[in-house]
């Protein structure tokens, strides 16, 4: 094996073309230098330089270690900075936010398997309906949280200095009372087949909501009750019990606490996105790690 020190002084010489500037660069005197790069050679079993009153370049043999080398330190400086970010998850706290589907479903376990790798770090988690978890994370009061977005909509772009990173992309599906004539067909239903349906709609309360309800409202849908709250489980309640039919996302269809009809749409193009806002760069080693989490769980999901 080859001593990392020396194969920055090969590196070091092949950038400054002189054992002398190279030297000064990496603060050793020039024979200090040469005798690294003697030792270097007999190494290799190959000479590494010419040298001459000009400087020093490199042979072939020499152009070849040398373009390795440069791979190898590069590694290596790399693996110096990752240690060292994790290094700072033996203590401080870690702020996340989270909204409520994914806060019960998807982010407890999540949680449980950073608990199990940095113990020492505090967990605190308050919850946010979107897209209020992005404007935490833009106000510093959480370190990252988890938000959605849903389509149809107008795209609305995170605030400056917020990173949004998708997670997961759901589709979202027309739920009914058991026993419904909508829910009894095989394949996808089309969106007009909503025409005349009493409808247990999310908005107006719920801005991300809006551009789906809007094109359910162009496709006939009527509401029929405004359900108030942001939180899914009353709207599954009242569809179940048959007040009227709605549109959820998958993950909310599956995991509701009631019987429910399910049924895809046509066109799909109603959808979901779950993704994960954070300060880029800025973000501390404990929320790159639980970023590094949700992303696994999440494509499991």
């Amino acid at each position: 094996m080859y001593d990392p020190t020396r194969l920055a002084a090969l590196v070091a010489v092949a950038e400054a073309g002189s054992i002398t500037r190279a030297a000064a660069r990496l603060g050793y005197t020039a024979p200090a230098l040469s005798q690294q790069l003697a030792k270097l050679e007999r190494e290799a079993g190959a000479a590494l330089l010419v040298r001459s009153h000009r400087g020093a370049r490199l042979t072939a043999a020499g152009e070849l270690l040398a373009a390795r080398a440069r791979r190898v330190l590069d590694e290596m400086d790399r693996a110096r900075h990752e240690l060292a970010r994790l290094s700072g998850l033996s203590g401080g706290r870690l702020r996340v936010g989270t909204f409520t589907t994914v806060g019960v479903h998807l982010l407890p376990p999540v949680l449980s398997s950073f608990r199990r790798a940095h113990p020492d770090v505090e967990l605190t988690v308050a919850e946010y309906e979107p897209p209020g978890g992005v404007l935490a994370v833009a106000a510093g009061e959480v370190d990252l949280a988890l938000t959605h977005t849903y389509e149809p909509a107008e795209p609305a772009p995170p605030p400056a200095g917020v990173v949004l990173e998708p997670l997961l992309v759901e589709e979202l599906v027309l739920v009914t009372a058991p026993g419904h004539a909508l829910a009894g067909g095989s394949g996808r239903l089309p969106v007009a087949a909503l025409a005349g349906q009493p409808l247990i709609s999310s908005a107006p309360s719920h801005p991300p909501r809006k551009g789906v309800e809007t094109a359910l409202a162009r496709a006939g849908a009527t509401p029929a009750v405004v359900c108030e709250s942001p939180g899914y489980a009353l709207v599954c309640a009242l569809v179940s019990a048959g007040i009227g039919v709605a549109v959820v996302p998958e993950m909310v269809a599956a995991m509701s606490a009631t019987p429910l009809g399910v049924r895809q749409l046509d066109p799909a193009d109603f959808r979901r996105t779950i993704s994960v806002a954070h300060r880029g760069e800025e973000s501390g080693p404990a929320a790159e790690s639980l970023r590094a989490l949700l992303r696994g769980a999440f494509g499991r999901a």
